[in-house]
Parts: C-alpha cells; sequence; structure tokens
C-alpha cells in the first residue's frame, strides 16, 4: 500500500504570514465568467468551487476578479467595486466550508485588454492603460487605450485595496493580484506598454511602483493572516520587453513588502507562451513544466514560497520539481478543471497522470479562445452539478463560446 506520508505533494505548506497550506497542489485561476448582469458571483459559481474545495487541493484561486466594471476581462467577470455584492461573496466563500481547501480571488483590471463593448449592464466602457500604446491584435477587437492620469493611478490603488479589504469581510482566506499576461499591473511593468516618463514610468523602480503601492495598500487594509499573492510573469517574451532580469528585481521587492506566496508565469495576449514540447532526453519535470528555468533562477535567490503553473501532468514530473526546491506549490489548470478528482489520485497514487487533452483547432486565434472556453465550460457544468466533458469536440466548443459570448453581449447591452 502507497503511503501517503512519504508523498511530497501531501506535504503542508506554511506561508510567511503562518498560514498553512494542507498540500502541495494548487486550483491555478481559470476564467470562469459565471457572474451575473451586476458583476455579482452566481449560485453557479459557488457551487463550480464547492466542487473544486472537495477535489483535494490545498489551495483555489478564482479567475479574474474585476475592481472597475468599467474595464472587463469578459462580460460575465466578477467585480468588486464596493460592499454591494457581499452576501453573494460570501455564498461564494463559504464553497470551502467543511475542506481544508483555502480559497484566494484573483483581483484584476483588464487594462488595454479589455475587448470592445465588454461593460457592466448600464456602464461605459473605458479602456485604459499606462500609456496610449494600442494592443497589436486588430482595431476591430481592442480600442485604443487612453493613457491614466498620476490622479487615476492612485485612485486605482484604491480600488484594489477596497476589493481586497471586501474579500476579508466576505470571508476569503486571500487575494491574489493579476500582475501577468499583459493585464493593467504588468502593462505598468512593461517598458513597452510604459512610456510614461512621471514617477510611474521610465526606471524599473518607477514602472514597479504601481504594483508595490498596491501590494502595500492591501497589507495596510486586511489583517496579518490575510494571504497576499502576486502572479508576475518571469517575461513578456517580446523583444524589448519585461524581461527575467527585471522580473527577479520586482520578485525581490514584493518579498521584502511581505508578499506570501509568488506564481511564476509569463506572456501577454499578444505573445502567449506556448511549449510544444522538449527533447525526450530531457527530465520529466522539463518537459512537463513550461516555466520551471526561471522558477529554478528565482529559487536560488528568493525565499518567499513559489507556485508554478503550466504544463504538469504526472505525479513524478510534480514530486521533481518539488524536491528540487524549485517550487514550492504546483498549479493545476487544465487537469482540475476536467477531473475535479485529479488532486485526490495525486495524493495517494505515485503514477497517477491527467489525461486532459489539449484540443486544437490549428488556428492561433481560434486555439487561444478554444483554451480559455474549454476551461470555463468545464466550470459551468461543474456549477450545474454536472460531470465535466473534457473529450466535448473541439468544433462544438467553439460554436459554443461563440454563442455564449452573443448571449451575454446581449444581456448587457
Amino acid at each position: 500500500m502507497y503511503d501517503v506520508q512519504e508523498n511530497i505533494l501531501a506535504t503542508p505548506l506554511t506561508l510567511p504570514n503562518g498560514a498553512v497550506l494542507a498540500n502541495r497542489l494548487a486550483k491555478a485561476a481559470t476564467s470562469e465568467h459565471l457572474a451575473d448582469r451586476r458583476g455579482a458571483p452566481t449560485r453557479q459559481l459557488a457551487e463550480a468551487y464547492r466542487r473544486l474545495a472537495h477535489s483535494g487541493a490545498g489551495l483555489l484561486i478564482s479567475g479574474n476578479v474585476m475592481v472597475d466594471g468599467s474595464a472587463l476581462e469578459a462580460q460575465r467577470n466578477v467585480v468588486i467595486e464596493d460592499f454591494r455584492h457581499l452576501p453573494e461573496l460570501r455564498r461564494w466563500a463559504a464553497a470551502t466550508v467543511g475542506t481544508d481547501s483555502k480559497l484566494l480571488l484573483q483581483l484584476s483590471h483588464a487594462g488595454r485588454q479589455s475587448m470592445r463593448g465588454l461593460k457592466l449592464a448600464g456602464r461605459q466602457q473605458d479602456v485604459v492603460a499606462p500609456s496610449a500604446v494600442p494592443l497589436g491584435l486588430g482595431k476591430w477587437l481592442f480600442r485604443q487605450p487612453r493613457a491614466l492620469s498620476d490622479v487615476e493611478v492612485v485612485t486605482l490603488v484604491q480600488r484594489f485595496a477596497t476589493a481586497a479589504y471586501v474579500a476579508a469581510e466576505a470571508g476569503f482566506a486571500g487575494v491574489q493580484l493579476h500582475a501577468a499576461h499583459g493585464y493593467l499591473l504588468n502593462q505598468f511593468l512593461s517598458p513597452l506598454v510604459n512610456r510614461r516618463d512621471d514617477r510611474w514610468g521610465g526606471p524599473l523602480e518607477n514602472r514597479m511602483r504601481f504594483l508595490l503601492d498596491v501590494v502595500r495598500a492591501i497589507r495596510a487594509g486586511t489583517p496579518p493572516s490575510f494571504i497576499l499573492s502576486v502572479k508576475l510573469n518571469s517575461a513578456d517574451f517580446q523583444r524589448g520587453g519585461f524581461a527575467p532580469e527585471d522580473a527577479l528585481v520586482v520578485a525581490k521587492a514584493l518579498e521584502l513588502e511581505g508578499v506570501d506566496l509568488l506564481e511564476v508565469s509569463g506572456g501577454t495576449y499578444e505573445s502567449i507562451a506556448v511549449v510544444d514540447g522538449t527533447p525526450e532526453r530531457a527530465s520529466t519535470r522539463a518537459r512537463e513544466a513550461y516555466f520551471l528555468d526561471f522558477a529554478d533562477q528565482f529559487a536560488r535567490e528568493l525565499t518567499i514560497p513559489l507556485m508554478l503553473t503550466g504544463g504538469f501532468r504526472s505525479h513524478a514530473a510534480m514530486a521533481e520539481a518539488l524536491t528540487s526546491g524549485s517550487v514550492d506549490l504546483i498549479g493545476l489548470a487544465r487537469p482540475i478543471t476536467h477531473d475535479p478528482t485529479f488532486p485526490h489520485r495525486l495524493l495517494a497514487d505515485p503514477t497517477a497522470r491527467s489525461t486532459a487533452p489539449t484540443p486544437k483547432i490549428g488556428h492561433k486565434l481560434l486555439d487561444d479562445l478554444l483554451n480559455s472556453s474549454w476551461h470555463q465550460q468545464q466550470l459551468s457544468r461543474l456549477g450545474r452539478d454536472a460531470s465535466p466533458r473534457p473529450r466535448r469536440h473541439p468544433t462544438t466548443a467553439l460554436l459554443i463560446a461563440a454563442l455564449t459570448i452573443l448571449r451575454d453581449a446581449l444581456l448587457h447591452s
């Protein structure tokens, strides 16, 4: 019989603020698009996370929870601007009751990555960025952003702090700041997008000021037991953009500010980090973990716990990454949304491996849409107390995604 106590994946993790995660497995952020037209979390969203809380994962991280209803990532994002949705948020936070899972809300602002027309019902869309630099994916999809004023940047710092305070009052274990994948916090870090010449732009010390001010404001307004995590790009993978050496400087600054957990990721809408595979002679963990080289570099110079998401499929690769000291927490996205029993299997069986497919059409833009909609459709089914359908044909999934986008646009017009 396999001894669970010998399984490094089952080892508890104590964060800097004293919070203890039951094991080394986390459900990584996947955008759910299950809010109502007011931006409040629905019962379906709470039910999906109740199912995930019983998966065995020690940590759950939500998809984008927006701090401004005028700048959404998707039409059915949860939005926290004040206490108006507190009852619904409390219902969502209660999804983990009776389990060892802790639930963090991923706080985000889309910045220039807000597609045309995305807004709360009755609101005007406001596409903003550090500088008026358009997204290079077509004007028919994304509007030209306007540059934020100094006062507006300060106001946004408070928006993040308010959202975190409300999350704490609602009963969530903490929040994760989304400073990766080209969203607003990441845009301020990027010299390609941030071309300001004031205190928010120029040298890296200024470009990271917005993120650090948000961290400080959240720390000042929430209790010490409240977990504060940051998702940070290891690189934007764009020439002249946010580079690995920049990321390490920012990571060290976040450590000094007392952040409890740092998730390593990479890429933006313009440059999505995709790994097609590495030579078979590479180690198991290198073949599976997309950003492991960056995590290795971070681990050598940081003491803050590191979470790595992207590509992990087997117990062997996860255990090797943890044993090496490169990472402290394994993030799972596709494997856990396609099979909510997967963490339990990993904790009980050293031969466990995810068979979650990676559906593709063969067209980059369609495959990008398919990748996100695939998770959303599985989470939607979990919220209806139905089983996931990981073998759904890619064409069918894209059709459902298109019809869903059309429905949401009509409902929010």
